[in-house]
């Protein structure tokens, strides 16, 4: 037996900070991983992955150079999607050795294998091919993530159907590929694969993308994606899908149209990693949906068991995860000044192209709760950054209170619109009104100057 203060399991972005944390304030910790590698989905399968192949499809299509200089780069049907993700490699290679030398600075132990509850307060760690060895801890930080969902009437292979983990290993670039779900990782790869030449097709049986985000911002997502190639086939139903030849996925709708295309991308939902834990023997369960309930302080029914990240659900996103993970240590280990509620200006970003970023209020939620809202836009277009680099499709909105004129919610559409947003959210934080804006000065050209712009646009509505 092995003991320890605290015990996390799972070494994605919760369960790093949250172990970390905890070694920050003199805990001896052990962080309990099964994979054989260190960081999770985000590291190996999804958000890193995903977003360095976006990248690379950017540049070798030459997409963002399109609008500047009128080029139209043709891609090599040959090349496959290892060859496209080398630089992922190296991207997973340096944020590794990133954990492993804030584990070793913090001296965060790490044990790899499956972890299982024996009681409360101890867990079994079993390795591939070697016996199994027990952890004991005062406190248990839970943090084995998620993964896609594979339901049993979707014939999922290695050759023709695939799901968020497994697409990055297409053996090549496909001609055509339908994506069934319209959510954030459905979107994306939509868009990667529409900026590598695929025709794509998206089915989602919702009316429009997005349904979060604010309705002008996903039109305008929308319009783009249309432009680049993909087809969306909204408010359908999908009836069945099958392997029909060894270049064609017939997907059937309930409308009765049929989609065919060489390979097909499932990505609608995921599962929490709950199942290996034997939450059983503790007296806690899980939903259909493998999430773990917890209260505002992230306790499970167990009040020195803690669950975060993508096993209790929204938002699911990595930088949450992060703020969970600490946030729960420190309500654990009683420290003072420090609130276990994560804030309520979380900004999300969404890497389609062009990328989506908002946070805080949208205009459908204002109108629902019947606040008198005004609105300030400037469009890229209009600003000389955006010429500079070709932008002409960019906007930026603020939604401010039209009797005190504080900020209430800022959406972006564009280029770098994942790093614009944190501009409006650190005014929205200390609830500054948006004037701030009118009376700033930014530098000149950046893409940062359509906040004065938009400020005055909403202000002229006044």
């Amino acid at each position: 037996m092995r003991r320890y203060d605290v015990l996390v399991v799972g070494s994605g972005p919760g369960g790093q900070k949250a172990a970390i944390q905890a070694a920050k304030l003199g805990k001896k910790v052990v962080i309990i991983e099964k994979s054989p590698f260190l960081g999770g989905a985000g590291i190996h399968t999804g958000t890193l992955p995903s977003k360095t192949l976006r990248e690379t499809a950017l540049i070798y299509s030459g997409f963002k150079q399109r609008a500047i200089f009128g080029l139209q780069l043709i891609l090599n049907r040959d090349v496959t999607l290892s060859e496209l993700l080398h630089r992922k490699t190296e991207v997973t290679r340096a944020q590794m050795e990133v954990i492993l030398d804030q584990f070793s600075r913090n001296r965060v132990e790490v044990a790899y294998g499956t972890a299982s509850f024996v009681d409360e307060h101890t867990m079994v760690v079993r390795a591939d091919g070697s016996s199994s060895e027990e952890y004991q801890g005062d406190f248990i930080i839970l943090a084995p993530g998620s993964r896609p969902s594979r339901p049993s009437d979707v014939p999922f292979d290695s050759a023709h159907i695939y799901d968020s983990d497994t697409i990055l290993g297409l053996d090549r670039i496909p001609a055509n590929l339908t994506v069934i779900g319209g959510g954030v990782i459905g979107c994306e790869y939509a868009c990667i694969f529409a900026a590598l030449g695929v025709k794509v097709s998206l089915v989602d049986k919702k009316q429009r993308l997005l349904n979060f985000a604010d309705e002008e911002v996903v039109t305008n997502l929308m319009y783009w994606m249309r432009h680049s190639g993909v087809t969306m086939r909204l408010n359908e139903e999908v009836t069945g899908i099958k392997v029909e030849g060894p270049c064609k996925v017939a997907t059937r709708l309930k409308s009765g149209k049929v989609i065919v295309a060489e390979k097909l991308l499932y990505t609608m939902g995921r599962m929490g990693n709950s199942d290996s834990l034997n939450l059983a023997a503790v007296g806690l369960k899980a939903d259909s949906k493998g999430l773990i309930s917890v209260n505002e302080s992230f306790q499970t029914g167990i009040p020195h068991i803690y669950a975060i990240g993508d096993v209790i659900g929204f938002p699911s996103l990595a930088s949450t995860s992060m703020e969970q993970g600490r946030r729960a240590v420190c309500h654990a280990l009683e420290i003072e000044g420090r609130t276990c509620e994560v804030p309520g200006f979380i900004p999300y970003g969404i890497y389609t192209i062009p990328e989506i970023s908002m946070v805080g209020e949208t205009e459908e939620s204002l109108s629902l709760k019947g606040v008198p809202y005004e609105t300030g836009c400037a469009y890229f277009h209009e600003v000389a950054r955006g010429q500079i680099i070709g932008d002409t499709h960019g906007m930026l909105k603020l939604i401010f209170d039209r009797n005190t004129r504080k900020l209430l919610g800022v959406h972006i559409v564009g280029e770098r619109a994942s790093e614009l947003i944190h501009i409006g959210q650190a005014v929205m934080s200390y609830g500054g009104p948006i004037d701030y804006f009118k009376d700033a000065v930014f530098n000149y050209p950046t893409l940062s100057d359509a906040y004065k712009e938009a400020a005055l646009n909403g202000l002229n509505k006044l």
